[in-house]
């Protein structure tokens, strides 16, 4: 992550907010075009791509996806990479709302961002076409399917979970009966999976005779039944019905065409009425030159899009580009196939449709629609690539982390230490210094903790860093009081660092409500020379003096806890690399998000003895703290218990690493002392290199008796922990 956007200085410093809503393939197509040249992007503009997934999947490769001819990957556009890549920060949340007027665009389970240009690419969502039985005139076009119409197709990401849980043999009933349903009947029945199109009317929704004529022999060939006049009362399992804008445009008084919800725009794609809102893809439609959606649309209307914010954002009396859709429009509908033998390939096709033309079926125009595919998706992975190859350094000019990774290593802390105290007789540092006793005699805790930001959303950021600070003290048994907050934000309008500072202090706010705790002051300051975005806080909490728990020392009969899984520096790392699956990143943020605070009770029962959590100088560094406090004990540890978050064990192999992982080497002295593997083979190749990674919002590591480990290891199971695990015991010094 290459932290909060910041720009250089001067007149280029941020003063506007530009946000566009969705993800959809022309937002992705201008940002390509900011990625390749950056001097094409807006200047003195705070960019933000708003979307509920971090990856875009491209609708073109969908069905080839359904029919297993493509993996995952292959058809998605990691949005998270490319605004990295772009300059633009990424906010993965859920649109529910949009006020024009206030300028605000709404939110799930956080404050609305304030714009001062909206572009709105957010897709569509499957609509019914039918009308109740036994009504009388013509369909509710724009209603949402409803459970008696089956699952939806739109959003893509529930449907395509549905359906990668089919088996050959199962059989499915889809109602619908244009392009997309016939698409998607045509893929499944490629898995060996039966299906059949229920039909309103009689004919399948293709305009063109000769259309509709070839797509039901295509159908006949493939063995896939059509029920014509299907009543609406007929059960289906899928709802492949046309498509729908959301309804929060036209609730938020945007003009929209009545039939579709689909927002109505000028041939400039300004919406009609509101010149500081533009509207693209599947949810937006040129009033004057209505087209159905289509991706063929919004792949030609990214130039023409990107050039007119330039110019609303640069020159606002500006005129601006316009653009009329030709009438016509070239598509393929691929994925066909007549039964093959059993062990014989199936022979797949395609089918060309140009206006009232049609082509097909034929092996040819399905490699073309391949080539087409292949092409377009080649235009996002081909961005920024990083060389892998043998013998390479894949982390050669790579970026100083951020997050804990930014956190100064151990060596020239401890000898700053030493020398601000040559006496030596400093105590032991605890994850929490304690203030003094509350009146009932508990005692009193603080901690300080804070990076620059790990992520560009600032509210995520905040809330990433409001738990890893609040861990220090849930690593003494202690729980959260209030906190402080320490804010840099980076020169900009007045209008920009209220925005920023209201996300992050909802973002704190996100973690301490919970936790009945206040957030009771702090301080601002303005990032100067460039500096980007960043958040410390002070922690304060309280927990009854027979409850704290030291880091040490460790006891001989020990076992050692770790609460979730490592590798959260690596996997950050390697996504400023563009090395890391967009899966990875969203797993280990689901992760880092989740609260530990409930964990301290859980723990306190199991009779926890010592704890600490596991943050920059990686797990052999803090467990390292933990035995400084021990005498004559060995620690023997579990290499193959020790869980990692998905994707960083083979980053870890490839030679990714994090910034602050060669300063964390030197614990690894510990594994020639009183730290050693509990099995003679080598441990799995990277588990070293996962020792010492730099955590965010890292595990606690707890030491509590050998007998009453399972126990506790059970209820962390049950209460959601499901990848807490035993990774070590402590044995006496001298035991062989």
């Amino acid at each position: 992550m290459q932290g909060f956007n910041r720009e250089s200085s001067g007149s280029a410093l941020p003063r506007r907010l530009l946000v566009l809503a969705g993800g959809g393939h022309t937002h992705a197509l201008v940002l390509r075009q900011w990625a390749m040249d950056r001097r094409r992007r807006p200047p003195g503009t705070l960019i933000s791509l708003v979307n509920r997934t971090s990856t875009a999947l491209y609708s073109g490769m969908v069905p080839g996806l359904v029919a297993g001819l493509y993996p995952r990957r292959a058809c998605a556009i990691d949005l998270r990479r490319l605004c990295t890549l772009a300059g633009v920060s990424f906010i993965q949340a859920e649109i529910i709302g949009l006020d024009p007027g206030r300028r605000l665009l709404e939110l799930v389970g956080r404050p609305p961002l304030c714009f001062d240009l909206l572009s709105l690419d957010v897709g569509a969502l499957t609509a019914e076409e039918l009308p109740p039985d036994g009504a009388k005139g013509p369909a509710v076009a724009g209603r949402p399917a409803d459970a008696s119409s089956g699952l939806s197709v739109k959003p893509l990401e529930p449907f395509l979970a549905w359906s990668e849980a089919l088996e050959p043999g199962a059989s499915v009933r889809i109602r619908g009966g244009g392009a997309a349903a016939v698409e998607l009947a045509l893929a499944l029945r490629c898995r060996g999976v039966a299906s059949r199109l229920l039909l309103r009317g009689r004919d399948l929704h293709f305009e063109a005779g000769a259309a509709r004529r070839a797509v039901e022999r295509l159908l006949a060939e493939a063995e896939i039944p059509l029920e014509r006049q299907s009543p609406n009362s007929a059960p289906a399992d899928l709802a492949c019905t046309g498509s729908r804008a959301p309804a929060w445009l036209a609730a938020a008084g945007l003009p929209v065409q009545a039939a579709s919800g689909r927002v109505l725009t000028e041939p400039t794609l300004a919406v009609i009425g509101q010149p500081q809102i533009f509207a693209s893809g599947d949810c937006g439609l040129i009033a004057a030159a209505p087209r159905p959606p289509a991706g063929v649309w919004a792949v030609r209307a990214a130039p023409v899009l990107a050039a007119n914010l330039l110019r609303r954002l640069q020159w606002p009396g500006a005129s601006l580009r316009s653009w009329s859709p030709p009438a016509w429009a070239l598509q393929l509908l691929g994925v066909g196939a007549a039964p093959a033998a059993p062990g014989e390939q199936q022979p797949l096709r395609a089918l060309a449709f140009w206006g009232p033309f049609t082509l097909g079926p034929y092996r040819w125009l399905w490699r073309l629609k391949q080539w087409i595919d292949q092409r377009f998706m080649a235009r996002f992975s081909a961005l920024g690539a990083v060389a892998d190859t043998a013998g390479s350094d894949p982390m050669a000019g790579a970026m100083a982390c951020r997050g804990c990774g930014a956190k100064l290593a151990a060596r020239p802390l401890s000898r700053a230490l030493a020398r601000l105290d040559p006496s030596g007789q400093a105590p032991p540092a605890e994850d929490a210094a304690w203030l003094g006793l509350a009146a009932d005699g508990d005692w009193l805790l603080q901690s300080i903790d804070g990076f620059p930001a790990l992520v560009d959303d600032p509210w995520l950021n905040a809330r990433l860093t409001t738990l890893h600070a609040c861990s220090d003290l849930w690593a003494c048994g202690a729980s959260v009081q209030s906190v402080q907050a320490l804010v840099t934000v980076p020169q900009a309008t007045e209008a920009l660092q209220e925005e920023l500072l209201l996300q992050t202090l909802d973002g704190v706010r996100s973690v301490l409500e919970p936790l009945g705790a206040a957030l009771i002051g702090g301080h601002t300051l303005e990032g100067r020379d460039g500096a980007g975005l960043a958040l410390a806080l002070t922690v304060n909490g309280r927990v009854p003096p027979q409850a704290f728990w030291p880091k040490g020392p460790l006891l001989p009969g020990d076992v050692l806890l770790l609460s979730r899984p490592l590798g959260s520096g690596v996997l950050f790392a390697a996504a400023m690399a563009g090395a890391a699956e967009p899966q990875w990143i969203d797993g280990a943020l689901a992760e880092l998000q989740r609260s530990q605070a409930a964990l301290v009770p859980l723990l306190a029962r199991h009779g926890v003895r010592a704890c600490t959590d596991v943050t920059g100088f990686g797990l052999l560094g803090h467990l390292g703290e933990m035995l400084a406090a021990a005498a004559d004990v060995r620690v023997e540890l579990a290499g193959e218990a020790i869980p990692a978050l998905p994707g960083a064990l083979d980053l870890l192999r490839r030679g990714y690493a994090s910034s602050l992982s060669p300063a964390n080497a030197g614990a690894l002295a510990l594994l020639d002392g009183p730290v050693r593997w509990a099995a003679a083979d080598p441990p799995e190749p990277g588990l070293r290199g996962l020792l010492l990674d730099p955590q965010t919002c890292g595990p606690l590591l707890a030491a509590l008796p050998a007998e009453r480990a399972p126990a506790a290891l059970a209820e962390l199971h049950a209460a959601g922990f499901v990848e807490a695990a035993l990774i070590a015991r402590v044995l006496p010094a001298g035991l062989a």
